[in-house]
């Protein structure tokens, strides 16, 4: 194969699929050469040695990450983008419980007791499910169950009452529990 034959057919594989595997590839392929010949020309072998061994530590670490990077966290990167962000804790639970049994506050089930009964079903459907509640509401729905869905969906803006009964929250506690 000719010269610009070869370069026509390397040009057409890297506009083809952008966003593929072998697009990327051959896209930090190419800028690692051309990045290898500038330090050549400008500095010398020397620098260029110095870029190589830069490239391949950097190329190591990628492919590590890519192919193994559960292994090292025991699978614990994607229940964390299913949520994104971490796992929430129970630091304060029984506080929270005691207050929204306590009061009849309104505003205290839709800003504190509601959301974080949300983040703990979003934890569990993604750690346990593989669920996205906030991006896969009906999966989640299907999961929770349709009479308790209305406390912790996401999409409704407040609770379908004022104040959360406690046989409502103890069915919330027992489905957290079962899923």
């Amino acid at each position: 194969m000719k010269a610009p034959a070869r370069i026509r057919t390397i040009a057409n594989s890297v506009l083809e699929k952008p966003g593929s595997v072998r697009h990327s590839l051959t896209v930090l392929g190419i800028a690692a050469l051309a990045t290898e010949v500038l330090l050549a020309l400008a500095d010398g072998a020397a620098a260029a040695a110095a870029g190589l061994a830069l490239i391949t530590a950097a190329a190591l670490a990628l492919v590590r990450y890519a192919a193994g990077g559960a292994a090292q966290d025991s699978g614990h990167r994607k229940p964390v983008r299913l949520l994104d962000s971490r796992a929430p804790a129970l630091g304060g639970w029984q506080r929270i419980v005691a207050k929204t049994l306590a009061d009849d506050d309104e505003a205290h089930v839709d800003t504190v007791m509601r959301p974080q009964l949300q983040r703990l079903f979003a934890a569990r459907l993604a750690e346990r499910h593989g669920v996205a509640m906030y991006r896969d509401p009906r999966r989640a729905r299907a999961l929770v169950g349709a009479e308790l869905w209305p406390w912790i969906d996401p999409g409704a803006a407040t609770a379908p009452q004022p104040t959360l009964p406690e046989p409502v929250l103890r069915a919330l506690l027992d489905r957290l529990e079962a899923l």
